[in-house]
């Protein structure tokens, strides 16, 4: 009697312990139709500290409010949030998260896996998530690659200090940087803009390769790189990011989102941070990284009406400056050729507004909403960007300022079952000052100099169409076109289209061809030309660029490993150029014999392509050990002085990575241990030896981070460049500055050495 007593009592308690919680699951649905299960999603209570997170089947189980009707809100990086209002914890919850109206593609970002390929998109993804910005320090975005084989970051000299990327074996010119799908990091912002975004700022990073979607414009060419940030309405009211390394760089992050009413939420980023000290590791007279201070904030603000309407806009203000050059350069003193310095100053100030409206649903509830995804909705995209660069180095001064101003309407609708369409309206208003005052000395110091006033104005008016056909999850099909009327090169058309194709739920298909363009900005494009004792010459009669990109890839998913889901993923693109800027540093080579001591910036004549091939490999070989392993293979050529095909200098031939990551329960925890392997890149003979093709060695990196979990505090400690490996003589002729010869462009390796690094995170949670 007393065991079917207790046998009862135990029933009577779990009954009651599962009436107090709330159960369900929540699932994402693209535009397309295509819908899976969220993992990692945030479930919470409205004005509660009760917060939990989806499983890696979308599942969540929440404790009950103290009281009924209440606000449960869910949320996922790339979707619309929900709000759902339960009147009792009966019956599990069905929840179905949609796409955001200003977002061209579903993202995906989980809360554990660092770095994975999207299996949603329609194109190529890797994504970098939350889990994998936290891999290494992340200072910047610059610093959130070192994971990725696809994307090489470096410097653009060894003098300003300022980060370049390539992807798909090209210059970061020709990628197109997004901002939660606005443009960004345009123009005179590019040279220096991936230490503008502090990795602690971000959710994630989405890496689309090749031809995307014509919604954000024609400027895409190799692929788009999309920065998700940390969004007002996360139950996080503070977050907190401290980071010190041997160099005594500094840096102060701080994210505070508040819930102000059950519609209007926002959220505060600042960032400060300090390089305070001067160094020369390699001792050839020249400080390796500027000294540099940096001030960043930015204020961003969500409203969601009741009837599914959303606005959010923001604003984003910075200012930076940079010192470099020889270890005895004072930039208090009157500026001669005693001693070589440099000094930049950057401002940075963007605002945006971005509004959403659902047609034909005023008089709807939540609920009904939510049930009629392909309901016609209307969005407004205004956006404004000021930019000012003033610098010089050595005798040589640049000044820049730029103003862009834009504004987008977009209708989506949709017909039938498997159709679905974006329309919609586009202006753009670009103004930009440019003086370059050039000024250089020949062998025997006899001065020259040249002014060059590079202002120009661009108004950019058009219209495009996006055409989505879904059918079930077997096959999505996207088809854009676009037509703008420019103001210097007339009408520009657009076209693009992808393509996606399960032959199984594990194994698709991915291809891609689309057009771009855009128009050089040769001083911002290539600013390490003012590092160097040379001359700039540029032809009167520049071209804008324009190029195709083609490929796809290859995703298998198979059971294997602690969960059964490994994934290996192979590509292939390849990038063709009709019109091109060329910057030439050895037009001398060629006949006619050319002066030496010029940079020469000219229309290409004959080809220039890239071709890149890429495998990623992904498994979690036991329980919370994860293994990523990447290799990529470019091939780059460019027709130098009209007509000899070279291969593109300083563009290393290969990239292979090796990631390991083990957490211990509960993440407790951290270990992440990364190795690159380097290939060799073409130098270009800037020296005047007439040797032949010289490469760079073959060369490996290696970073680790350990990090250490308590309640809402995490601390890590790790050290980047393991090795001490550094490029010898970055620097040519550092002795005589001022000489033809000078030159500091010539960077393929490491600038700095041995960097030890400890830092810490803190999260108050609702």
């Amino acid at each position: 009697m007393n065991k079917i007593l207790l046998l009862l009592a135990a029933v009577t308690i779990n009954h009651a312990i599962a009436a107090q919680n709330v159960w369900g699951t929540v699932s994402g649905l693209s535009p397309s139709g295509g819908k899976a299960p969220l993992a990692y999603a945030s479930v919470y209570w409205h004005h509660s500290t009760m917060a939990v997170t989806t499983d890696e089947n979308g599942r969540f189980s929440i404790a009950a409010p103290p009281v009924f009707p209440a606000h449960l809100i869910v949320s996922f990086v790339g979707y619309e949030s929900d709000t759902l209002v339960v009147t009792a914890a009966e019956d599990a919850l069905d929840i179905t998260l949609y796409e955001g109206a200003a977002l061209d593609e579903v993202v995906v970002t989980g809360r554990q896996a660092g770095n994975y390929i999207s299996r949603l998109s329609t194109i190529k993804t890797e994504v970098i998530s939350a889990a994998g910005l936290t891999k290494m320090a992340c200072c910047n975005l610059a610093e959130s690659f070192e994971n990725s084989a696809g994307i090489t970051v470096g410097y653009s000299d060894a003098v300003s200090g300022a980060r370049q990327i390539r992807l798909l074996g090209l210059s970061g010119n020709y990628v197109q940087m997004l901002d939660e799908s606005r443009p960004d990091m345009r123009g005179l912002a590019q040279p220096f803009g991936l230490s503008y975004t502090p990795g602690q700022w971000l959710e994630s990073i989405q890496i689309a390769k090749g031809a995307g979607s014509i919604l954000q414009g024609y400027e895409n060419i190799t692929g788009q790189i999309n920065l998700e940030y940390r969004k007002p309405v996360t139950p996080q009211p503070l977050f907190l990011n401290l980071y010190l390394d041997r160099f005594l760089r500094t840096e102060a992050n701080v994210a505070s989102s508040l819930q102000l009413s059950e519609k209007w939420s926002t959220i505060l980023l600042a960032h400060a941070s300090i390089d305070p000290k001067k160094y020369d590791d390699n001792h050839d007279g020249f400080i390796d990284e500027p000294v540099k201070r940096q001030v960043n904030l930015a204020n961003r603000w969500t409203y969601i009406a009741d009837n599914g309407t959303q606005l959010r806009f923001g604003v984003k203000g910075l200012y930076e400056k940079r010192e470099s050059g020889q270890m005895d350069f004072d930039s208090s003193r009157p500026r001669d050729t005693s001693a070589y310095g440099s000094n930049i100053d950057n401002k940075h100030f963007n605002a945006y507004i971005k509004l959403g409206i659902p047609l034909g649903v005023s008089q709807r509830s939540r609920e009904d909403l939510a049930a009629a995804p392909a309901a016609s909705n209307i969005a407004f995209i205004g956006d404004y960007t000021f930019h000012e660069l003033n610098a010089f180095f050595g005798l040589k001064n640049y000044g820049g300022r730029e103003n862009t101003a834009t504004f987008n309407v977009l209708f989506q609708s949709g017909f039938g079952k498997y159709h679905s369409y974006t329309a919609g309206l586009a202006f753009r208003w670009d103004d930009y000052r440019e003086l370059l005052e050039d000024v250089w000395l020949t062998g025997s110091r006899q001065r020259y100099d040249n002014t060059l006033h590079l202002d120009r104005r661009e108004i950019t008016g058009g219209l495009f169409g996006e055409y989505t056909f879904a059918y079930k999850e077997k096959l999505t099909l996207v088809a854009g076109l676009r037509a703008d009327y420019h103001s210097l090169y007339r009408w520009l058309l657009t076209p693009r289209v992808t393509l996606k194709y399960h032959f199984s739920d594990r194994l698709i298909l991915r291809t891609s061809a689309g057009r771009g363009f855009r128009t050089a900005n040769v001083i911002a494009d290539n600013i390490g030309m003012l590092a160097t004792g040379r001359k700039i010459q540029i032809a009167d009669d520049l071209q804008r660029e324009e190029a195709w990109t083609f490929g796809g890839s290859l995703s298998w998913y198979f059971p294997w490993g602690y969960d059964d889901n490994a994934s290996i993923s192979v590509d292939f693109f390849r990038t063709d150029f009709t019109r091109q800027v060329l910057v030439d540093a050895e037009r001398y080579l060629y006949e006619p014999p050319q002066d030496y001591s010029v940079y020469w910036v000219y229309n290409l004549r004959g080809k220039s392509y890239a071709n890149t091939f890429q495998v990623d490999f992904n498994m979690q070989p036991v329980e919370r050990f994860t293994l990523l392993a990447a290799f990529r293979y470019t091939d780059a050529k460019t027709a130098y002085a009209y007509d000899r095909l070279r291969e593109r200098p300083l563009n290393d031939r290969f990239k292979a990575l090796l990631n390991l990551q083990y957490a211990t329960r509960m993440n407790i925890w951290t270990f992440d241990i990364t190795a690159q392997l380097n290939g060799a890149t073409r130098l270009p003979d800037v020296e005047r030896t007439h040797s032949g093709n010289r490469y760079s060695p073959v060369y490996p990196m290696f970073f680790a981070q350990v990090t250490r979990k308590f309640k809402g505090i995490d601390i890590y400690l790790g050290c980047e460049n393991i090795l001490n490996y550094m490029q010898d003589d970055p620097i040519l002729h550092a002795g005589d500055p001022y000489s033809p010869l000078f030159n500091s462009t010539i960077v393929w390796g490491p600038l700095m050495g041995r960097r030890i690094y400890a830092g810490l995170r803190y999260t108050l949670y609702k």
